[in-house]
């Protein structure tokens, strides 16, 4: 009986290596193409394809809860494609066919949630939702969770452009 927390203890350190080397593999995989104030714009190879992305993590979380997972904005172009898609990873699953809202100045989206990501609807407002963050200097996105907990997430789009600019000229 003595064994069984030793056993328990090998067990996690060999999942923790294992993580730990998918995530090194993936990160050999990825090349950084640079960080634009609050942006940071990133190539990878899918199926011996480039394909580009830049991310952002808000600048401030708001919400009643106690635990949440990474959270980040994420405008993706793959090879091949003519137009970027935008998604949200919100670090929790939201609410069963709930929306998010975005806004960015004056605008406000709607945007459809699937587990703890979310979407424009269609290319018409991915291409929309891109035009107004090029423009904008905040974006406010609130979502709810499969709990009821609703959040509100600040992002900078300082350097938004620039890195924008860079995934078109990396990946076009």
């Amino acid at each position: 009986m003595n064994q069984h927390p030793n056993f328990v203890l090998v067990i996690i350190v060999a999942l923790i290596t294992l993580s730990t080397a998918c995530i090194v593999a993936r990160a050999e995989q990825d090349e950084w193409l640079g960080e634009f104030q609050d942006w940071t714009a990133v190539s990878f190879i899918e199926d011996g394809r480039r394909n580009c992305y830049i991310v952002s993590q808000p600048k401030k979380e708001e919400g009643n809860y106690t635990q949440r997972g990474p959270v980040y904005v994420q405008v993706t172009r793959r090879h091949g494609d003519t137009t970027e898609v935008v998604s949200f990873q919100a670090g929790y699953r939201f609410k069963e066919e709930s929306e998010i809202n975005v806004r960015i100045e004056g605008d406000s989206y709607k945007l459809f949630t699937d587990s703890e990501m979310a979407w424009a609807w269609d290319e018409d407002g991915d291409k929309k939702l891109i035009a107004s963050m090029r423009q904008g200097k905040k974006m406010v996105v609130v979502g709810t969770s499969w709990r009821g907990t609703e959040t509100t997430d600040t992002y900078s789009l300082f350097g938004f452009t620039r890195a924008y600019k860079k995934l078109l000229d990396a990946c076009s």
